[in-house]
């Protein structure tokens, strides 16, 4: 089987849409190798991250010719004219892993697409209205054109028969797992050296996500703020304006000693971050699956997120949820986790259990059968 694939966030994004096409990639050639595959992007950042897939003898790389390059035709080449290329390219299956397919579908050419989330229509005011109307745009096309649609949670599949009227059985879950490091227990002295790097505390609570509203930190600070424990929190990720409401309310509290921000971190040292906390919050109002819990549950962390989306569905029944607007509970849980260490273990030795299906064969195995399904 030929299978060609829409990699401009496998090439050029290093948070979420990235890490998912690489890792759906990865997996697909680590448990198929027996199939041809092609990465399709406009541009190839060099990168370490990258750097498998440009060097892997197994797989093409197809980028545009020189004299598109800089010329702006770049994204008219993926966005509109792709799929005739991937036609003519002899592909028998073309994956958009991240929410969108070409314009141009030959009649030969079958098609996947793989729908993260609709968090841009849940809540509006969080992104630029013309941003929001290109995301509706691009995935109701997708939908209408894919011959069959992946969903990265049921609640994302959900959402699109909510939202789009997409019948349920054009609709497959296939979640996702996360990078194999999480998995690797690393050495204290690996972890002292991290922490040492981003002048991290001896004990800390951890939240993993961009500063923005809907990641909701400031339920998290307010909870620190009346935990029995003083113990510290580390909050990783890109800083917005939403910062200004958490340096008011870490103000307001006296709690600047304890907050410690890190705005940038390197991935190969994110495992060790993970296994360093004593837990890990994420407090988030709503995800398309939530891939931080799977992390932390992975580097052998309890977990404590928010009701009201789909984290349950990664972490699952042994980790711990709160209502994302009371503190109190979540207060309450970081405590009674933190002096508890009992629960702990078992929460964790419970929650590695459940996310066995996460594991990278079996991911690689749904999406195979998809594409067996779609040429039938």
């Amino acid at each position: 089987m030929r299978i060609g694939f829409d990699a401009k966030r496998l090439f050029n994004n290093f948070t979420g849409l990235g890490n998912y096409s690489r890792f759906m990639v990865n997996a697909l050639l680590k448990h198929h190798p027996d199939h041809l595959y092609t990465l399709y992007s406009p541009k190839v950042k060099d990168h370490a991250e990258t750097k498998p897939f440009r060097t892997n003898p197994k797989m093409l790389v197809r980028t545009p010719p020189r004299w598109l390059k800089g010329s702006g035709f770049g994204s008219f080449w993926r966005s509109v004219n792709l799929g005739n290329i991937a036609f003519r390219d002899g592909m028998d299956v073309f994956h958009g892993l991240s929410n969108e397919l070409p314009v141009t579908k030959p009649k030969g050419l079958k098609t996947v697409v793989t729908i993260h989330d609709l968090i841009f229509i849940r809540y509006p005011e969080l992104y630029k209205k013309i941003d929001a109307g290109i995301y509706k745009k691009k995935i109701k096309k997708a939908c209408e054109s894919a011959d069959k649609i992946i969903a990265i949670s049921q609640q994302t599949a959900d959402d699109l028969t909510h939202y789009f009227k997409v019948p349920k059985e054009r609709i497959s879950v296939v979640y996702q797992g996360c990078h194999e490091s999480f998995e690797v227990k690393a050495s204290s002295e690996q972890i002292n050296e991290v922490k040492k790097k981003y002048n991290l505390p001896d004990e800390y609570v951890l939240s993993v996500g961009t500063l923005e509203p809907r990641k909701n930190a400031l339920l998290l600070l307010r909870a620190i703020a009346q935990t029995k424990e003083k113990i510290n929190v580390v909050l990783i990720g890109k800083s917005t304006s939403y910062q200004k409401q958490l340096d008011k309310l870490i103000a307001e509290e006296v709690l600047k000693d304890r907050v410690h921000f890190v705005h940038q971190v390197d991935f190969k040292d994110l495992p060790m971050i993970y296994q360093a906390s004593s837990l890990f919050v994420y407090p988030s109002r709503f995800e398309g699956f939530g891939i931080p819990i799977v992390e932390a549950i992975a580097s052998g962390v309890p977990v404590i997120a928010a009701t009201g989306s789909c984290l349950e569905e990664a972490g699952g029944p042994a980790s711990i949820y709160v209502d994302p607007d009371d503190d109190k509970a979540l207060a309450k849980s970081i405590d009674d986790l933190l002096n508890n260490p009992q629960q702990c273990d078992k929460m964790i030795a419970q929650s590695k259990e459940f996310i066995k299906r996460f594991d990278s064969k079996k991911i690689a195995d749904d999406v195979m059968r998809i594409y067996q399904e779609v040429l039938s």
